[in-house]
């Protein structure tokens, strides 16, 4: 379908201003380029989009139950069963209305209010990956977004709309899949309006553009700051190719939001008439109380969270009135972190053995370090990302040695969640002899450059190269940096000891590498008293 030339027209004026304006007030001037007649024919004609027809052919068949899409999760996130179900049954009653209005397109005008979703919880608890994952189940397009990062419209930072249109580059450019997508929104606690003197343009501005979305509007797809798109959106009218939809419905995509929430507890609490009494009464009293045991006490309380302390929090009654369906995680004990390691899909513990796997490591691990990893991970209080934590710790070096080394596989005891480079160069030491002869070849490299320099030749013992070689792995220091460093204030000493004993070539033991100014001041020591020195001075003294 062409455009007529009063739209064609004014879509060029509209491009031109902007263009002039980005370039500082220089005119610029258009021409049409004709297009043959071929490539008009093939432009325009229509083709299908078997992506599409798939996923519609999809969702009109939507048949999955709330307890079948949690047991889906409950095969990637561990704890969260209250969470899971409230989830699962908001998520399956969305889709089987967007299933309704697809079979029958004259259900799409009946009054229909959205389940959007809000998630309430400390961080890594799981909350993003539950959304991630149901996404994924139920195979729609997937936005995620920080609520911390947009402001009200014709102020500086990001604008909500731009979440419809990432959700539409998320399927590929596809209008039909990405209106039935899911925009998941962290970080919403941040932006609960604070009063202040001055306007709110980062809280109560954000929640304000958020309602129209949140219910049913129509999102320009293309900007008017978006030249490039406009461009676009021109040339293809202008071969008379199909005309791109220029907008997406908010209709049928689901918003779902978290947040963590800290200070909604004292808030709930003092609702529910347990808060302190008295001229001193504030949040110390609160903090006191829970923070020793946060998971139990906090947890607890924003499960009886209800409107009017989201209101009291800082949101506007018209937002939170949008969000109907709210549901809160509980915090992860060490049992839970557990859990993760040795029954979650894609765990951590899985992603750290793939690491190991891709310069063909293998790793293993005993139950008496993954639970030593648990506990330091419930220590850290970040819910499971602690456990990456941990992992990143005590994994660094060997992920760093092993890779240049020929060891091909090793475990993870408790002894090496205590002390990982103790247990690193331990491991190193016991496999050392896979690299004997690159060692031997080094020491001997040494020996020969050493007489080179110097004109004096030595030679190390069997007990000074296991020696040197310990302390290559040790300090890991190559072979000739560690000679260099060991014997470069020695030359003279060395000498020493071969002009007193007559031999051209100096032996160099175990105790010559551990410490070589001891071992020579001893060498000497002994040269100067043994008994052919002794009967020497002798024989001088009887002559005088």
């Amino acid at each position: 379908m062409k455009m007529d030339q009063e739209q064609e027209q004014e879509a060029l004026h509209a491009i031109q201003k902007n263009l002039e304006s980005t370039f500082g007030g220089f005119p610029v001037r258009f021409s049409r380029i004709p297009f043959s007649k071929q490539a008009e024919s093939e432009a325009s004609s229509s083709s299908s989009n078997p992506e599409e027809e798939d996923f519609i052919r999809r969702m009109e068949d939507f048949h999955l139950k709330p307890k079948e899409l949690r047991n889906y999760l409950d095969r990637y996130v561990i704890q969260q069963a209250e969470a899971k179900k409230v989830l699962s049954v908001a998520i399956c009653d969305h889709y089987n209305h967007v299933r309704d209005c697809l079979r029958h397109p004259e259900k799409v005008d009946q009054l229909y209010l959205k389940q959007n979703v809000l998630v309430l919880g400390p961080t890594g608890v799981g909350k993003t990956y539950l959304i991630r994952n149901i996404a994924r189940r139920i195979g729609v397009p997937f936005v995620k977004a920080d609520a911390t990062k947009f402001s009200e419209t014709g102020y500086v930072g990001g604008d909500v709309e731009d979440l419809v249109r990432d959700l539409v580059k998320a399927a590929n450019g596809n209008v039909a899949l990405a209106q039935y997508g899911i925009i998941y929104i962290d970080e919403i606690d941040k932006i609960a309006s604070v009063p202040s003197s001055g306007k709110d343009v980062s809280g109560r501005g954000v929640q304000v553009n958020l309602l129209k979305l949140m219910e049913e509007t129509d999102v320009n797809l293309v900007t008017p700051t978006d030249m490039l798109g406009q461009v676009q959106t021109l040339i293809a009218m202008q071969r008379g190719e199909k005309r791109r939809k220029t907008t997406i419905n908010t209709r049928h995509i689901l918003f779902i939001f978290s947040g963590a929430f800290d200070a909604l507890p004292e808030i709930i609490q003092r609702r529910l008439g347990q808060g302190s009494i008295g001229f001193r009464a504030d949040s110390d009293s609160f903090k006191a109380s829970s923070e020793a045991s946060f998971g139990k006490g906090a947890a607890f309380y924003l499960h009886q969270v209800q409107t009017q302390d989201f209101i009291q929090f800082g949101f506007e009654p018209e937002f939170v009135g949008r969000i109907p369906v709210r549901v809160a995680c509980d915090p992860l004990n060490q049992e839970d972190l557990l859990r993760i390691l040795t029954d979650a899909e894609c765990s951590i513990l899985q992603q750290a053995r793939a690491d190991f796997e891709g310069y063909d490591i293998h790793m293993d691990i005993t139950r008496e370090a993954m639970e030593k990893i648990a506990a330091q991970a419930e220590a850290e209080k970040t819910g499971a990302r602690g456990l990456m934590t941990i992992f990143e710790r005590i994994l660094r070096n060997f992920k760093f040695e092993l890779p240049s080394s020929d060891i091909h596989s090793f475990e993870v005891t408790a002894d090496t969640v205590d002390h990982p480079e103790r247990a690193l160069k331990e491991l190193l030491l016991a496999n050392q002899s896979l690299h004997q002869e690159e060692h031997l070849a080094a020491i001997h490299a040494y020996e020969h450059a050493f007489f080179q320099e110097n004109h004096l030749r030595i030679l190390f013992s069997e007990d000074g190269i296991e020696e040197l070689i310990r302390q290559s792995v040790l300090t890991d220091q190559p072979i000739p940096k560690l000679c260099a460093s060991l014997f470069q204030d020695c030359v003279y000493g060395l000498k020493m000891i071969a002009q007193e004993e007559g031999c051209e070539c100096v032996t160099l033991d175990r105790a010559f590498v551990q410490n070589p100014s001891e071992a020579i001041s001893e060498r000497v020591r002994k040269n100067f008293q043994s008994p052919s020195r002794e009967s020497t001075n002798d024989a001088c003294m009887r002559k005088e």
